[in-house]
């Protein structure tokens, strides 16, 4: 029982930590916050690769998340890790 308990948590806590998360390291609906860690990963990462930021990149991609959220199958992707991670943890 505590497995599926451990499993349950850790899927909705996983999906509800992930908009939370991108938010306070700066990738946000309105873009990138000034002076944050995402700031300066799209900083490196314009460096990088000659001044743009790569389309398809981490950067890119956790921006897109960031202003639009996560898809229905990226939600169940990593509410399904997040299970497994937990059931291995606590079960």
């Amino acid at each position: 029982m505590a497995d599926i308990f451990a499993a349950l948590v850790g899927g909705v806590v996983t999906v509800a930590a992930a908009p939370v998360v991108l938010g306070a390291v700066g990738f946000t609906g309105a873009g990138i916050a000034a002076s944050s860690i995402a700031a300066s990963m799209m900083s490196s990462a314009a460096i990088a690769n000659g001044g743009g930021v790569a389309a398809g990149g981490l950067v890119a991609t956790l921006q897109s998340v960031g202003a639009a959220g996560l898809s229905t199958s990226s939600n169940v992707l990593l509410g399904s890790a997040g299970s497994a991670l937990a059931s291995w943890l606590w079960g």
